[in-house]
């Protein structure tokens, strides 16, 4: 089972996907866990989390651990497959919690009350792509795989 999970390619698709969306996510998750990019930080994310928005704290803490953890474990490439799952269950769950009354485009003039969910369609469909490619190239899971 390890083998299947972690078996890839040796390709530049996976690469491609896996990085783009590492390297998208990264940010959001850097906000929420260390505090930079204009972000609150561990604390102050938790704290808007589970008393703004009311999720239970192991939401909250999956939140964080997803887009922080797994946005450098898919630079990496290491558990690829396991980490784009996880993002698309997240992603979903922030489409339908806060985004999906807004409709479908981001906001970009402004003229919206809210965000759309077309990023999170697209962190959606880069994941599937990883799932079914694998890691791809440069990446650790290649590395194990090939062992």
């Amino acid at each position: 089972m390890k083998q299947k999970i972690l078996h890839t390619n040796n390709d530049w698709t996976g690469l491609i996907t896996r990085l783009t969306i590492g390297l998208v996510l990264f940010p959001h998750g850097a906000q929420k866990m260390l505090g930079i990019f204009g972000g609150y930080g561990f604390n102050g994310t938790m704290g808007f989390f589970t008393g703004t928005l009311h999720l239970p704290w192991l939401i909250g803490f999956l939140v964080i651990i997803i887009e922080f953890i797994g946005s450098l474990s898919l630079i990496a490439g290491v558990g690829s497959r396991i980490w784009s799952a996880a993002i698309i269950i997240l992603m979903v769950g922030i489409i339908f919690i806060a985004h999906i009354q807004n409709g479908f485009f981001i906001n970009w003039l402004g003229n919206q009350k809210g965000e759309g969910y077309e990023y999170h369609l697209l962190a959606i469909g880069l994941s599937l792509a990883t799932i079914v490619n694998g890691s791809g190239k440069y990446s650790i899971d290649g590395m194990v795989s090939k062992k």
